[in-house]
């Protein structure tokens, strides 16, 4: 496989919005339905701790739904452009307009990076060049610990068709796999600026290790990422359909003129979440 990345790609993708990159002076933008939980969660057997945030609908406090739930990597740069690496997706604002528009509610899950250990966190899948692959112990971490404190602390819907993993870059590779290794827990997935060039095995993966015929897959990437994300994401697109993935079920979009970077994730959120739940 070719693929062809910059010097600003490279440490885009090393740096991968680590909080504290910009210090911690800047004001918040955080909306009020934003919080960090009040402790960090252990990732067992990396011997580190993470920091959660949390988004919850508006009207949370005031009924008693239930929500779907997403589950959003490099949390840092989800709400907040005082912690955020390049700029933040406005989620919070995003959805505070969904929910007022559409009433399409959600609870969000912001899972901070791990700063060094990013890119070795975000693959189940080993690169010499980066160091030895973490991504199943990220996962499970997610899946053990941090889903079921959700669930059991905040009124979610917990089950596949209501829960997405969702990432961009080295966390849409981690949300790829997701969907196909655990089919029982992911039913969705956005997956932006995929790095299926991290490791020949996510095809090899993706063979033997199918999502659920009715799991949704949204993929998008820019026309300006480089010739190696157009091939392999178009790679990726040809083999699914081949193995029989329902083409109802997934959408592969190429935005001209988009670059690898926030702005371009902020941006395409909003079309992203509402396809994935469609009714």
């Amino acid at each position: 496989m070719k693929f062809k990345f910059s010097v600003l790609s490279i440490l885009l993708l090393l740096c991968g919005c680590t909080e504290g990159s910009k210090g911690d002076a800047e004001e918040s933008t955080a909306a009020a339905n934003v919080e960090v939980l009040p402790f960090e969660f252990l990732l067992d057997g990396l011997d580190r701790q993470r920091k959660v945030r949390l988004y919850l609908p508006p009207d949370y406090a005031l009924s008693d739904e239930s929500y779907p739930v997403l589950y959003m990597q490099d949390g840092q740069n989800l709400f907040d452009q005082a912690t955020a690496y390049a700029g933040e997706w406005g989620v919070d604002e995003t959805l505070n307009q969904l929910a007022q528009q559409q009433a399409l509610k959600f609870i969000v899950v912001g899972i901070d990076n791990g700063g060094d250990k990013r890119m070795n966190e975000y693959s189940p899948w080993e690169n010499k060049r980066f160091g030895p692959p973490e991504g199943e112990l990220y996962m499970k971490f997610i899946i053990e610990v941090v889903k079921p404190y959700i669930d059991n602390n905040y009124r979610t819907k917990p089950e596949p068709q209501y829960t997405a993993i969702i990432g961009s870059s080295m966390g849409g590779l981690i949300a790829h796999y997701a969907l196909h290794a655990y089919p029982h827990v992911f039913g969705k997935a956005m997956i932006f600026s995929p790095a299926y060039w991290y490791s020949p095995q996510v095809f090899e993966f993706s063979k033997t290790h199918k999502a659920a015929l009715d799991a949704k897959i949204y993929v998008m990437f820019g026309d300006k990422e480089g010739d190696g994300m157009i091939v392999d994401t178009g790679h990726m697109e040809r083999q699914l359909k081949e193995q029989g993935h329902p083409r109802q079920n997934m959408l592969f979009k190429r935005v001209v003129g988009g670059e690898h970077n926030e702005a371009l994730w902020r941006q395409e959120f909003s079309s992203a979440i509402q396809w994935l739940f469609a009714p």
